[in-house]
């Protein structure tokens, strides 16, 4: 009971563009509603990271991210390697759509995403109904946080809510590929 408590506290936080602090499959992440420019800029100040870096967003399904994606860009191809990694933990960096927020995509004309299986992430985006922000939660430059209480000494008020369910047991972050040069940013 006190997950699904913990999770709804997040899921309203979300909706008054609150930062909150969830597992992810191999770290602690960070996020905000990616509509929401309020509520990324307060997310970006928290983590000291430039707007230009962009943001990855994570989502249960692919129904979740399409509207930040071009899809009609990639090939035929492309589009089988994306979808048969997920749901898992590799993020693509993907042509952005006309509605892709430039808070999220850094000016680029790439946007990064994630279909992810991690049971919280899927339970959060699916009960927020969309994709949600996901960054790693530390301050830009430095170790992520190893467990909810470094993460609460760090941040404290900052972030509304923390998730206090466990982490997917990866031993490092998502992987990041370019879709259209196949080169790996990430391992």
């Amino acid at each position: 009971m006190k997950n699904n408590l913990n999770r709804q506290a997040a899921i309203a936080a979300l909706k008054k563009n609150q930062v909150i602090v969830y597992p992810t499959e191999a770290v602690w992440g960070m996020g905000c509603d990616p509509q929401s420019k309020v509520a990324v800029e307060h997310l970006l100040t928290i983590k000291q990271r430039p707007i230009e870096k962009g943001l990855i967003l994570i989502a249960a399904s692919f129904e979740q991210v399409e509207k930040y994606v071009d899809i009609t860009k990639l090939s035929v191809e492309i589009k089988q390697q994306v979808f048969d990694s997920w749901p898992g933990p590799v993020t693509w960096l993907l042509p952005c759509s006309e509605l892709t927020p430039s808070w999220i995509s850094g000016g680029s004309e790439l946007v990064a995403v994630r279909v992810t299986e991690h049971s919280t992430v899927v339970a959060l985006c699916n009960d927020f109904g969309s994709a949600i922000v996901s960054t790693s939660a530390n301050l830009t430059g430095q170790p992520t946080c190893q467990n909810l209480p470094q993460l609460q000494t760090l941040f404290k008020e900052q972030v509304a809510v923390y998730v206090d369910e466990p982490l997917g047991g990866n031993t490092n972050p998502s992987t990041i590929k370019h879709a259209f040069t196949g080169k790996v940013i990430r391992n």
